[in-house]
C-alpha cells in the first residue's frame, strides 16, 4: 500500500535521512529540534575547543552551524541541494557554554534555485545572519521518490 506523506512528513523523513550520513554536524553537538518544508531550526552549545584566542566562539563554528540548518531547510522537499554561495555576518560574540539556536526559512524558491536566511541566537540575543542560496542536483532522499522517478 502506497501513502503518500504529508509536507511535514516529508521533510521529517528527509531529515532523518540526511542526519544519518552527516558525521559533521553529529559530530559538533549540533540538535535537529526541528525542520519543517522550507523551515529548519537546529542548536549546537559552544564547547571549550570552539572558542579561539579572543575566548569567544570561533566564527567558522557558527558558519557551520548556520551552514547545517541552511542544509535541512534546503532539503526539505525531497529534492537533494547543495549551496551554492552563502554569506554571514556576525553581529554579537558567541561564548564558552552557550547555546546557539540557528533558524532557517525559505525566502524564495524558483526552479532549480532557492535563497534561505538563518539566524543564530543565543537567547534572545543575535549572534549572527546569514543567507545561502541553493541548488538543486540529481536524486531524493527517500527510496520511494526515486523509484517513480526512475519509472516515469
Amino acid at each position: 500500500m502506497n501513502v503518500a506523506l504529508s509536507p511535514d512528513e516529508i521533510a521529517r523523513a528527509c531529515a532523518e535521512a540526511m542526519w544519518k550520513e552527516d558525521d559533521a554536524s553529529k559530530g559538533l553537538g549540533m540538535k535537529i529540534v526541528e525542520v519543517r518544508p522550507g523551515q529548519a531550526t537546529l542548536t549546537m552549545t559552544v564547547q571549550p575547543h570552539m572558542v579561539n584566542g579572543q575566548r569567544i566562539a570561533h566564527g567558522g563554528f557558527i558558519f557551520l552551524l548556520a551552514d547545517s540548518t541552511f542544509a535541512f531547510a534546503c532539503n526539505s522537499r525531497n529534492e537533494r541541494a547543495v549551496a551554492a554561495q552563502c554569506d554571514i555576518a556576525f553581529i554579537r560574540p558567541g561564548k564558552l557554554g552557550d547555546v546557539l539556536v540557528a533558524t532557517a526559512r525559505e525566502v524564495s524558491r524558483n526552479g532549480r534555485s532557492g535563497i534561505y536566511d538563518v539566524r543564530v541566537t543565543s537567547g534572545d540575543v543575535v549572534i549572527a545572519e546569514f543567507r545561502g542560496h541553493s541548488r538543486t542536483v540529481t536524486g531524493t532522499w527517500l527510496p520511494a521518490a526515486d523509484e517513480e522517478t526512475k519509472q516515469k
